[in-house]
C-alpha cells in the first residue's frame, strides 16, 4: 500500500495527544492497519545516496558516540575544474555498517517528497518548524551513547526493529544554551521496548534515552525534530517589540540618583506588566512565529518572468503557517516567510483558498469571485517572486 504521511498525525492522537502527552511524557504508538512503513523504503534510501553529493556532516557514520572519519567510507574525487568532493565508496560503506556503524542523513525531508509531506503535516498541526533525520543500523552496537535532545522528537520506525531505553528527564526543559547541564540519568531505565515496523514514538525534550538495533536486526527509522518555543524565546521577542517605546530605547541612567534609577525601572516594570497581563501575549507571539516561518524554497521553472494566465495552471503556497488579515481599509494582508503583501478585498476568497497549502488550479481559485484570470496570475507571480508560492506539480 502507499504510505500516507497524514496517518502519522492521526495516529499520534490529535487533540488528546496535545492535552495528555505533548511536552509532558512519551507516547508509544504501535503499528495498525494504516501503517506508514512505506513512507520511505530502502530503495528510496539507495536512490538518495546514489543521486546526491552527500558530504559530511549531511551524511555521516557514527559508532559508540563518535563520528567515523569520512575517509573510511569515501574517497576524494577531483573534477576536471580541479574542485574536490568526497565520493561515497559503497563497499567501504557496507563494511563500516556491518561492523556496527549507524548511518545518519540530516534533513532527509529536503531529499524525499513523501518525507517532506510528513514534515509539512507535522508543521501545520504543531505550528513549529520540523527537520527530519534518517537513521539506519544493522547491529546491536550503539551508534550513540545515552543522551538527551534539546527538542521534542517524533520517531517513525520504517523497517526492522530498534530497542529503546528511556530514563526520563533529570532537568526540567533543558536547553542547548542553558545555565547548567542536566544531572546524569539513573542506571536503570524507566521504560524499555522495541519499536517494530510501523511503530511510532513521541519523546519530549530532555528525556535521556539509549537506542540500538534489536538483537542485531537491521533498522531504518526517521526522527522528526520539533523546534522549541520557550519562555526565553518569548522574552527575547517581547524585548524586540517593546523597542517602539521611548523608555526601552533610552540609555540606562547609570550615573543618575537612586530615585531616578528607580523611576526608570518602574517605567519598564509598568510596560512589562501591561504586556504580561494582556491575555494575548502567547497567541501574538505564536502568530509572529507563524508569519516568520522558514519557507521550503522551490523554483517555478520554466516560468521565470511571469505566471501564465492559464486556467489549468497549478499553484501551491509553500508555507505551512502564515497570517491572513484585513487592514483598516478592508484590504487583505498576507504575511508569510517574514514578508507581507497587501491585495484588494476582491482577492480575499482566492487567498483563503490558497492558504490551505494544497495545490490549486487558477480556475478554481477565481471561481465565484470578481478576480479575473489575468489578475490571479499577476497576484500569484508576486507570491512566486516573494518565494512563498510555486507553480507546477504538487510538493
Amino acid at each position: 500500500m502507499t504510505a500516507d504521511s497524514s496517518a502519522v498525525v492521526a495516529r499520534l492522537g490529535g487533540d488528546a495527544f496535545l492535552a495528555e502527552a505533548f511536552g509532558r511524557t512519551y507516547r508509544l504508538v504501535r503499528a495498525s492497519s494504516d501503517t506508514i512503513a512505506g513512507l520511505l523504503t530502502w530503495a528510496d534510501l539507495n536512490w538518495i545516496i546514489g543521486q546526491n553529493r552527500m558530504e559530511v556532516p549531511r551524511l555521516r557514520l557514527s559508532k559508540g558516540g563518535e563520528m567515523i572519519p569520512q575517509d573510511a567510507y569515501t574517497h576524494p574525487f577531483v573534477t576536471r575544474r580541479s574542485t574536490v568532493w568526497h565520493r561515497l565508496h559503497p563497499a567501504a560503506l557496507h563494511e563500516q555498517l556491518s561492523q556496527g556503524a549507524t548511518l545518519v542523513i540530516d534533513a532527509v525531508d529536503e531529499l524525499h517528497s513523501g518525507v517532506q509531506r510528513l514534515a509539512r503535516d507535522l508543521e501545520t498541526w504543531l505550528r513549529t518548524q520540523v527537520q527530519v533525520n534518517l537513521y539506519a543500523s544493522w547491529t546491536g552496537r550503539e551508534g550513540f551513547e545515552t543522551h538527551w535532545d534539546d527538542h521534542d522528537v517524533v520517531v517513525v520506525q520504517l523497517d526492522g526493529a530498534k530497542r529503546w531505553k528511556l530514563y526520563g528527564p533529570t532537568r526540567v526543559a533543558p536547553m542547548h544554551r542553558d545555565v547548567e547541564a542536566p544531572e546524569e540519568p539513573p542506571e536503570e531505565p524507566t521504560a524499555e521496548f522495541v519499536l517494530k515496523t510501523g511503530d511510532m514514538l513521541y519523546l519530549p525534550r530532555g528525556w535521556w534515552h539509549n537506542v540500538s538495533a534489536s538483537e542485531g536486526e537491521r533498522s531504518l527509522h526517521l526522527t522528526c525534530g520539533l523546534t522549541t518555543m520557550t519562555g526565553a524565546d518569548l522574552i527575547i521577542w517581547l524585548s524586540e517589540t517593546l523597542r517602539r517605546e521611548g523608555i526601552v530605547r533610552s540609555d540606562l541612567p547609570r550615573f543618575a540618583s537612586p530615585a531616578e534609577k528607580q523611576t526608570f525601572v518602574d517605567s519598564l516594570r509598568e510596560l512589562l506588566i501591561q504586556e504580561l497581563d494582556s491575555g494575548t501575549l502567547i497567541d501574538r507571539y505564536a502568530r509572529h512565529r507563524d508569519a516568520m516561518e522558514r519557507v521550503r524554497l522551490r523554483p517555478s521553472l520554466p516560468f521565470v518572468d511571469e505566471v501564465p494566465a492559464d486556467p489549468s495552471q497549478q499553484v501551491q503556497l509553500l508555507t505551512t503557517r502564515h497570517a491572513l488579515a484585513l487592514d483598516d481599509d478592508s484590504n487583505v494582508v498576507l504575511t508569510a516567510g517574514g514578508e507581507s503583501w497587501t491585495f484588494t478585498r476582491e482577492a480575499r476568497t482566492l487567498l483563503e483558498r490558497l492558504s490551505d497549502g494544497q495545490p490549486h488550479i487558477l480556475a478554481d481559485l477565481i471561481d465565484g469571485t470578481e478576480v479575473t484570470l489575468e489578475q490571479a496570475a499577476r497576484l500569484v507571480y508576486e507570491l512566486v517572486k516573494g518565494q512563498v508560492a510555486t507553480i507546477g506539480g504538487e510538493l
